[in-house]
């Protein structure tokens, strides 16, 4: 492992709230808004702003909302419609859960969105705990998973109206995560079973079955692709991070591994970052079972003989970041201007944010 502290983490707001453990986090990609979900069953949703005309300074963060869900179990996962304007929560219950705002009658300006957010919809079908939700780039679709061995895929239609295109069970074992290619309709699955499995619409017939990679150890909990599409990133029980490369349309394979955990990896996220190289493909982020953040430059080497393998350069950690608690989850913001802001969520119940500074800060 390569390491070389270039970066500190640096703690821009500490978020507790949540009765129970927080499961995961998600940042609307089009308003300052962050939404954290807990075994309460509750989602919390906080709004950040900067003071003041510096742009360099971190933003402060204030909670608006808890939305008591109509779920009866854990609110497991947490997921935004590229629109920004609908979340979906999987949860323990087998439910999909559709939220979005409330319409008020305003005398001057007719309808208008007020600050309250409701259930509009909720999707039934898995028979047991929902563990992942996610919608695909264009917000046309949306996936879902399960302890039930299935991948659900759901089509959006208007009016929180949804229509189910394929239910896939491919997994022998219990679904963790699900994740849309950044731009086109390709699902990636990971599970208990050791695999990660992509699928695509077949326009002739059904969604189906492409592909599937193996060479985890362990269970695999967390998929996150590169930003430019042709990469995935997979983190495992087995504490090792493996990045896979797209090498045709259908078609990927193993091209590096990373370890720096000493447990349980439970969620990575991939962003732009501020490459040091122009080499770089970004940053990695991954925390987990030993409370431990890490942030990964990940770069393609210089010598073009070795093209088909990758680098990793530890850029900065920080350990104990929830205390003794596992960190469930880490998400790094979408937003231009802010993409170094992360957040994470963790066993005590808060969400933190951190904030990507020079070592010299």
């Amino acid at each position: 492992m390569d390491v070389d502290p270039q970066f500190n983490l640096q703690l821009v707001a500490s978020l507790p709230g949540h009765e129970e453990r927080a499961w995961q986090v998600a940042w609307n990609p089009t308003k300052p808004l962050l939404a954290s979900c807990s075994a309460d069953k509750t989602v919390r949703l906080y709004n950040y702003q900067r003071s003041g005309d510096d742009q360099t300074a971190s933003p402060s963060f204030s909670h608006i909302s808890t939305i008591s869900t109509a779920h009866t179990k854990t609110v497991r996962s947490i997921a935004w419609a590229p629109s920004g304007k609908t979340f979906a929560t999987g949860s323990f219950d087998s439910n999909v859960g559709i939220f979005e705002k409330k319409e008020e009658l305003d005398d001057e300006n007719g309808l208008d969105e007020s600050e309250e957010w409701e259930c509009v919809t909720m999707l039934e079908g898995h028979e047991t705990e929902c563990k992942s939700v996610g919608y695909s780039a264009t917000g046309t679709l949306l996936a879902s998973c399960s302890r039930d061995k299935t991948v659900w895929i759901w089509e959006v239609h208007p009016d929180a109206d949804f229509e189910c295109m394929g239910v896939l069970m491919e997994h022998s074992q219990d679904v963790k995560c699900v994740a849309w290619h950044p731009t086109e309709e390709i699902l990636a699955s990971a599970s208990y079973d050791d695999t990660i499995k992509f699928y695509i619409d077949d326009p002739s017939e059904d969604w189906y079955c492409l592909s599937t990679l193996t060479g985890h150890e362990a269970t695999v909990w967390s998929l996150a692709w590169s930003p430019d599409g042709n990469y995935l990133a997979s983190a495992s029980d087995d504490l090792s991070i493996r990045i896979w490369k797209r090498v045709d349309q259908y078609n990927w394979k193993f091209v590096h591994q990373i370890r720096g955990h000493e447990r349980s990896i439970y969620s990575v996220s991939w962003n732009i970052g501020k490459g040091t190289s122009s080499k770089s493909m970004g940053w990695l982020a991954s925390t987990g079972g030993d409370g431990r953040i890490n942030i990964w430059e990940i770069s393609q080497p210089s010598e073009q003989a070795t093209k088909d393998t990758l680098c990793s350069k530890l850029i900065a950690s920080i350990s104990s970041a929830h205390g003794v608690s596992d960190v469930n989850s880490v998400q790094w913001c979408p937003r231009s201007g802010v993409e170094d802001l992360l957040a994470t969520a963790g066993d005590d119940g808060s969400v933190k944010v951190w904030r990507v500074v020079p070592a010299s800060n």
